[in-house]
């Protein structure tokens, strides 16, 4: 008995053995599946989304928008607020390679700076897409495509509607501008498409420029300097709407009327702008939209699926006048 029980003790720590190793195999196999991004698993998309902020109605409304539409995608969503950092949405760009998503989409908070996190996304062969804001990467290949608006056709459109306003003007035009954050494509480029426009008339003068960071607070406060420091403003062309209706604050304090005494210019039209300029107190706004959430999870789908999409891809905008704001607004949806 002692001889058969000697020699079945092997027996049962091979067998045991064999058990773990085979256990040990599945598993390994079960890490490797469920390694990737949400597709490799179950066929769902995984998408990090980067968001600037939320420091105006336009910026909260792109939210609402990639949020309902990733929902309505059926994509899995890791949602990012970079609270107006870059450094911020770096460190959010890099945990979203850690995770192994299967799609990138950021709105940048600024324009430079991207190379090096754009890279690693790209060794890790995860695609990019650009939201909103552009970035100056000369490396084209380190995101597949933009998708949003062309500021500086926004801001051209401003400073069109303002040459022909004031074809007749006989004497000078005082210009203040509220732009949005230093460095960020919006600013850049609006400033640079008014600055194109408004060269057509000679009396058209821009006599200080200065950044109110897209929001509220800072177009009241940049608006109530500008108002200390130039007793004669005929004009103020603001970068987004929140930094106009902060304005309006400081031109009413001041006992000059919004719109009349200061022909007000803005650009998003988001229903607070929109109600303002139905009101008189804004005169012309061009349009650039946030519900960009439907065209971005379109996207998101095909470079997943290696498809080619366009470098550029514009979303559809306008520009409007009193008149037209008020029959806009009853079915504005943001």
């Amino acid at each position: 008995m002692r001889k058969m029980r000697t020699q079945s003790a092997p027996w049962r720590a091979a067998a045991v053995l064999a058990s773990v190793l085979l256990v040990g195999g599945v598993a390994a196999c079960g890490n490797s599946d469920t390694g990737g991004g949400g597709s490799k698993d179950d066929g769902k998309i995984t998408m990090g989304f980067s968001q600037v902020g939320a420091e105006s109605g336009w910026r909260t409304a792109n939210t609402t928008s990639i949020k309902d539409a990733a929902a309505a995608a059926g994509i899995e969503l890791k949602f990012d607020d970079a609270q107006q950092k870059q450094e911020n949405q770096i460190k959010a760009i890099r945990n979203y390679i850690q995770q192994k998503v299967d799609v990138i989409a950021f709105s940048p908070v600024v324009e430079s700076g991207w190379d090096t996190v754009l890279k690693e996304a790209k060794d890790a062969d995860i695609p990019v897409i650009l939201t909103d804001r552009s970035v100056d990467s000369a490396d084209k290949s380190l995101y597949k495509t933009f998708l949003g608006s062309d500021f500086v056709k926004e801001g051209r459109l401003a400073g069109e509607w303002l040459v022909e306003q004031k074809k007749t003007a006989s004497g000078p035009v005082n210009i203040v501008e509220l732009q949005g954050n230093t460095g960020a494509a919006p600013a850049n480029d609006r400033k640079k498409g008014f600055a194109e426009a408004i060269a057509a008339n000679p009396n058209l003068k821009v006599i200080a420029s200065q950044p109110g960071d897209f929001t509220r607070a800072g177009g009241k406060q940049v608006m109530e300097q500008f108002l200390k420091a130039n007793p004669k403003i005929d004009v103020l062309f603001a970068h987004n709407d929140d930094m106009g209706l902060g304005a309006l604050e400081a031109i009413t304090a001041a006992g000059k009327v919004p719109g009349k005494d200061i022909t007000i210019i803005t650009v998003d039209a988001v229903k607070d702008g929109m109600q303002a300029l139905a009101d008189g107190k804004f005169n012309f706004i061009a349009e650039c939209s946030p519900l960009l959430g439907p065209q971005l999870m379109d996207l998101a789908k095909k470079v997943h699926a290696g498809e080619q999409v366009a470098p550029r891809i514009e979303t559809e905008e306008t520009t409007f006048t009193q008149a037209q704001a008020k029959e806009a607004l009853p079915n504005r949806k943001y």
